[in-house]
């Protein structure tokens, strides 16, 4: 078999009686590293070290994937200002997460017959938020309904870091402001014993 070393180099080819003897003696795991090769190549390594690590690895590739969610918000066209409002701050908020917005208008009756009232709608809120987001997909009537996509500006991986920051800034803010109060709180038990 090849045999690679501890630190990586190439030790060279051995038998397997040679390269036992080499993993005892370095207190090391022998692990085949590529079975199919002729000869086999193993390597000395510390085994359970290198599960952790891998491991290790995977979990912080995985803490950094993002996954693209498309949020929907529900809108009529005949819809009143605060409603709009209220409307427009979710979708304002899903777009600072880095998500994806598909927003619908419903359609009933006779609205039916009129649907540039829900185009206008969709311009709208598009021109509203467009600092934060652009039209990923145009509106387009589908049956009752029209719907339109936003996609944000910012990637969700970029919005999930500035979150995890200012989540950090808002924690060190906090324990400077539970450390002044502990302090007043010192200060004044100590005056009384000073008047006294």
């Amino acid at each position: 078999m090849r045999l690679v070393g501890p630190s990586g180099e190439q030790v060279g080819i051995v038998p397997l009686a040679k390269a036992l003897e080499l993993a005892q003696e370095y207190d090391l795991d022998l692990v085949e590293v590529a079975a199919n090769a002729r000869p086999p190549v193993c390597k000395l390594m510390d085994y359970g070290k290198f599960k952790y690590e891998s491991a290790m690895k995977a979990r912080e590739a995985r803490k950094n994937q993002a996954h693209t969610v498309i949020k929907e918000m529900k809108l009529r066209p005949k819809i009143d200002p605060h409603d709009y409002d209220t409307k427009k701050g979710h979708v304002v908020r899903f777009l600072k997460q880095g998500d994806k917005v598909k927003i619908t208008i419903m359609f009933r009756g006779r609205e039916q017959s009129r649907p540039e009232l829900g185009y206008r709608l969709l311009q709208r809120l598009a021109e509203d938020v467009q600092d934060l987001g652009f039209i990923e997909s145009n509106p387009k009537q589908d049956g009752r309904n029209m719907i339109m996509v936003l996609g944000p500006h910012k990637k969700k991986t970029e919005a999930m870091a500035e979150a995890r920051e200012a989540q950090a800034a808002r924690k060190a803010s906090s324990r400077q402001g539970d450390a002044s109060a502990d302090a007043d709180a010192d200060a004044q038990v100590e005056a009384p014993a000073d008047a006294g």
